[in-house]
């Protein structure tokens, strides 16, 4: 996506705009909406999506904590909410390229405990708070991508550009151009992910990271499976470390059940690829026993893979999230 320098632009006012359609973004939406109605203001708000929809980039399913949901929509069950699968077994796993070591449930990782979670379809979840948002009266746009900020006279952020369409690998004007919209708003709210380009920008155009250690990222990769429902244990989630990665690389493995003959498994992966590994992962007989299919057959099959980076980080790599925005 890009922009094409010296051309009119229709522009949209609004209170607040927020780049990206993920759960961050619809959530603080939603509260937004949420306090000018407690507070009886107008407040208009517009949530602008690269996807074209919403939750169309989100790869199925994930074990969830709904502490957040609870706080954010307390009656979200009586909403028809798309959470029902609850989390109702689970194991920790040492792999190693030969064997496999189940974890005593008391030496587990505290974040490992999943009980009282549930099994969701993310993709499900986030188009269901995409309709209560709009029902509380946020503006949602999927298919506007958001290429530049726009700065005001004193450098302050005043709104997004939205990207222009129909531009050439030369960088000109085909036939069917479109201009982008320029989004002018009070205040800017950036939820657009780990690596948002939009972020990079307020990051070294306001000093946020100054002060603070290098930003660390992890790479993921998912696959989503369908499995015979001989092999299929509803709410069983599996994570594991191990093989086939270095005793120096951070990373593992996870394998949950999201649909009713289907398991979705995927790696974490800090310093390594991701795809080269989830390759590798088939020859470990413990994997090959956490996905229930020794060998390639009719008893299971690849449905879809995505991959996708997310912030690795502690207290001393945390960036200032607040930068001069208000038009």
């Amino acid at each position: 996506m890009a922009r094409i320098a010296g051309i009119e632009r229709e522009t949209l006012d609004v209170d607040v705009a927020i780049v990206g359609a993920g759960p961050a973004g619809l959530a603080a939406a939603l509260r937004l909406a949420q306090c000018a109605h407690e507070g009886k203001r107008a407040l208009r708000i517009a949530v602008f999506e690269k996807g074209a929809s919403v939750g169309a980039q989100i790869l199925s399913g994930a074990v969830f904590d709904a502490r957040a949901l609870d706080e954010l929509l307390p009656d979200w069950r009586g909403r028809g909410a798309p959470v029902c699968q609850d989390v109702v077994s689970e194991e920790f796993l040492v792999l190693t390229r030969g064997g496999i070591w189940s974890v005593p449930a008391g030496l587990r990782p505290r974040a490992l405990d999943h009980g009282g979670d549930h099994i969701i379809s993310l993709g499900a979840l986030w188009r269901w708070l995409g309709e209560q948002a709009e029902a509380a009266g946020v503006e949602l746009y999927p298919g506007f991508a958001a290429d530049t900020l726009l700065f005001g006279d004193q450098g302050q952020v005043i709104g997004i550009g939205i990207g222009d369409k129909g531009i050439g690998r030369d960088g000109q004007a085909r036939a069917n151009f479109a201009p982008g919209v320029d989004i002018l708003a009070r205040y800017t709210l950036l939820a657009e992910g780990a690596r948002g380009h939009l972020g990079r920008t307020a990051i070294e155009r306001f000093a946020l990271g100054r002060g603070r250690a290098a930003q660390t990222y992890a790479l993921g990769l998912k696959e989503l499976w369908r499995v015979t429902p001989e092999r299929h244990r509803p709410g069983h989630v599996i994570h594991s470390v191990g093989w086939p990665l270095s005793a120096g690389t951070y990373g593992g493995d996870f394998c949950i059940t999201v649909l009713s003959a289907g398991l979705l498994s995927g790696w974490s992966l800090a310093w390594a690829t991701p795809t080269r590994h989830s390759i590798r992962l088939p020859s470990c007989s413990g994997s090959r026993r956490t996905r229930r299919c020794e060998t390639p057959s009719p008893a299971a099959s690849a449905w879809a893979m995505a991959r996708g980076c997310w912030s690795k980080a502690g207290c001393n790599r945390c960036r200032g999230s607040i930068f001069p925005a208000e038009r």
